[in-house]
Order: structure tokens, then C-alpha cells, then sequence
């Protein structure tokens, strides 16, 4: 049976672990070849806090279909990051995917958490937007170089949340929102080339480090009903689910109606009928499937009775939620 990605040549930055490694099966599932960059080769040599190396991503991805190439790449070290790019001219002559995923802060988010922008380093916002949003801007710009001679591509920046509304600390809701930008700035650019660019929101992500945070919660006596859907893993995704749904995109010949704007994975998910790892269907988080029961504890069992209607994007601006005010 054909993939619907069989051919396509794919990366996937900031691969070892949680989030890229989950795109990087959900490419690989639909047949793609998919190149994936972290600082760990092999088990054994990441930071000592996480497990997680490219060989294991590429064991994974292999054994879901696709073929996987490991490039060890620092993402701070921008000739590292332009040899990737020579390698794969070299090797296939073009590129079809370029998925923006890797991010060096989250321990520093960690450790920061509780104290207010001003009592951190300035380094602060070096560790969350360094190998991040700068990192995203690098391999756009190399990768539209490949893209934009052939008038096809499409490059994914993974965002959150929390670029429109606080979540983990000022440096990190100003990446995020960047992110966003730099998203819908690049699509008016690219769209002449017929180059797509998303933005793309998961939702609550079961990483390795939020399921171990998620443990530490529930072991500590932090009963705050604020957290009891982190400690319940109330509507949480696996990272598969946005492996699958950029898959689905980086697939449909009318993605391009998509430019420019925010992607939310659950959405993506239910506009192409997929699934997550379990066969389960998580709500986005704009969804009164999500937002009822997060607010009314004794509801998460009978979620699945809620409507599934998401909120519009004017009322969550207008909401406590919102973005920067005007006027």
C-alpha cells in the first residue's frame, strides 16, 4: 500500500526525545525519509536528566515505516546547522518538510518556575530563545533556499499556548508568540513560491519531562485544584498525535489554504480523522469538550458527552486569556 509520503524528504530539528521524537514516527508511519538532529548519538550520551538519543529515534521510526538518517547538529552552531542542509543537497537534491521543533529551555523554565522575570539571569531569555526561535529562523532561511527554486515545501514551527496566554514565564510566552510571527511573516513571503509555513499548537503533550513532573505532583501534597488535570493527565496527547498530524498536512495537496496561521493539533487531528497512539481523540484546548470539565473536576469521566465546539478566536482574545491589548 502507498504512504502518502513515500518519496518526501523530511526534518525534524530536536529529535531525540518527547515531541520531535514523535513527529519523527508519525513521518515515518506515513513512509517519509526523515533526517532528525539533536546533540545525543547514541544512548547514554545526552544530559543526564532525560533518556533519549537519535539512534533510538531512528530505531523507532525505522520500525514504523520510514527511513530515518541521524545528524548529530548543536542548534547554536549555525555551520553545523548549514552542513545538515548541505548534506541533504547533497544526498537528495531537495527537501520537502522542515518541522522547527527543537528548543533547549526546558530545564531552565524548571528551575525558574515560582520566581518573577527579574529575579533570573538575563541568560535567562538566551536559554529559552536561543535554540529555539533563533534556531527556527536559521533553518527556515536554509531550508526556503531549498524550497523556493522548486515552488514546493512546507515548513511547520512548533508553538504553544503559550504564546497567547501565560503560562511558564515572560521569555518563554514572548518566544512563543515569535514563533507565531515568524510563521505568518514567512508564509507572505513564501506563498509567491507556493511555499507553505504553519504554526502548530499541541495540546498538553505526555513528554518524557511533563509525565515526570506529572509524578512529582502527584507524590508531592500539591492538591491546588489548579493542578489536579496536569496530575490526572486529564486530556493530555501523546507526541505521536502531532507526528501524525503534520504528517497529514505535509499530505494534502490544499494545505497552502492553511498558510500563515495557527494549526491546532487536536483540530488537525479531527479535520483528517486521526487518532492518537491509543485510538483515543483528545479536544483542543479551545474546545468546551476540554474547557468544562478542566473547570468542573467531577465532569473529565462523562467528557465525551460534551459538545465538541470550539470557542472563536475573538472570544478567547476578549477572555483572560488574551493577547497584548489595543488601545
Amino acid at each position: 500500500m502507498t504512504k502518502p509520503l513515500e518519496g518526501k524528504v523530511t526534518v525534524v530539528t530536536g529529535a531525540t526525545r518527547g515531541l520531535g521524537k514523535g513527529i519523527a514516527i508519525g513521518l515515518g508511519e506515513a513512509g517519509a525519509t526523515v533526517y532528525i538532529t539533536g546533540r545525543s548519538l547514541d544512548a547514554g550520551t545526552g544530559d543526564g536528566q532525560l533518556s533519549g538519543s537519535l539512534k533510538e529515534t531512528e530505531a523507532a521510526v525505522e520500525a514504523a515505516g520510514g527511513l530515518c538518517i541521524p545528524v548529530q547538529v548543536d542548534h547554536s552552531d549555525d555551520d553545523q546547522v548549514r552542513s545538515l542542509f548541505d548534506r541533504i543537497q547533497s544526498d537528495f537534491g531537495h527537501l520537502d518538510l522542515l518541522v522547527n521543533n527543537v528548543y533547549a529551555g526546558v530545564q531552565t523554565l524548571m528551575n525558574s518556575q515560582g520566581r518573577p522575570f527579574w529575579e533570573s539571569e538575563p541568560s535567562f531569555w538566551d536559554a529559552c530563545n536561543n535554540v529555539g526561535l533563533r534556531s527556527h529562523y536559521v533553518t527556515s532561511v536554509l531550508a526556503a533556499r531549498m524550497m523556493t527554486p522548486r515552488q514546493q515545501g512546507l515548513i511547520c514551527t512548533i508553538s504553544s499556548w503559550g504564546g497567547l496566554s501565560y503560562i511558564f514565564g515572560v521569555p518563554y510566552g514572548v518566544g512563543k508568540s515569535g514563533c507565531d510571527r515568524l510563521a505568518a511573516d514567512m508564509a507572505v513571503e513564501l506563498k509567491p513560491y507556493n511555499v507553505t509555513s504553519l504554526s502548530i499548537w499541541p495540546g498538553i503533550v505526555g513528554t518524557e519531562q511533563m509525565s515526570r513532573i506529572a509524578d512529582q505532583m502527584a507524590e508531592s501534597e500539591m492538591n491546588d485544584r489548579q493542578f489536579s488535570g496536569f496530575r490526572e493527565r486529564y486530556n493530555w496527547e501523546t507526541p505521536l498525535l502531532t507526528g501524525r498530524a503534520i504528517a497529514a498536512l505535509a499530505a494534502d495537496p490544499t494545505v497552502m489554504q492553511h498558510t500563515g496561521r495557527v494549526q491546532i493539533v487536536a483540530e488537525v487531528a479531527q479535520r483528517y480523522g486521526l487518532v492518537d497512539e491509543d485510538g483515543t481523540s483528545p479536544a483542543s484546548l479551545r474546545s468546551l469538550r476540554f474547557l468544562l470539565p478542566f473547570a468542573v473536576p467531577q465532569l473529565r469521566p462523562y467528557a465525551g458527552l460534551v459538545p465538541n465546539l470550539n470557542l472563536p478566536w475573538s472570544l478567547m482574545l476578549l477572555s483572560r486569556l488574551g493577547s497584548p491589548r489595543l488601545g
